[in-house]
């Protein structure tokens, strides 16, 4: 039983410092904006587990389980997305499901919503 325990959280460790690094990786000011994004997730989803999804830094209930958060940079754009798999309200008025923004800098309003979307979505 222990190995399996072991295993377990050698590989979500593993897929922690993964996602670490790629976020370490990037240029600033996208390097901190992703460090904080990140901080931001798992403050909001304790029991998160990050992971690189598809190259880019994803959160899900478990390293198995489908993620439902997620954000990337491509070139000079960061965007953070929700998943289909997400709990999403409808715009009010509208059949659109808000699942994506685009972000160039970061501050305390911002990060509070993020922190907000999270809670939802994995409601």
């Amino acid at each position: 039983m222990s190995t399996t325990t072991t295993g377990k959280t050698d590989k979500a460790t593993q897929d922690l410092q993964d996602v670490v690094a790629k976020i370490s990786g990037w240029p600033e000011p996208y390097a901190t904006i992703g460090t904080r994004l990140h901080e931001t997730i798992l403050a909001a989803g304790p029991k998160l587990k990050p992971r690189i999804w598809y190259g880019m830094p994803g959160y899900a209930t478990s390293r198995t389980a489908p993620v439902v958060v997620f954000f990337r940079l491509d070139g000079d754009t960061m965007s953070l997305g929700l998943s289909e798999k997400a709990t999403v309200a409808r715009e009010p008025g509208t059949t659109l499901h808000p699942s994506a923004w685009f972000l160039s800098e970061i501050d305390d309003a911002t990060l509070a919503k993020v922190g907000e979307l999270v809670r939802t979505a994995f409601s």
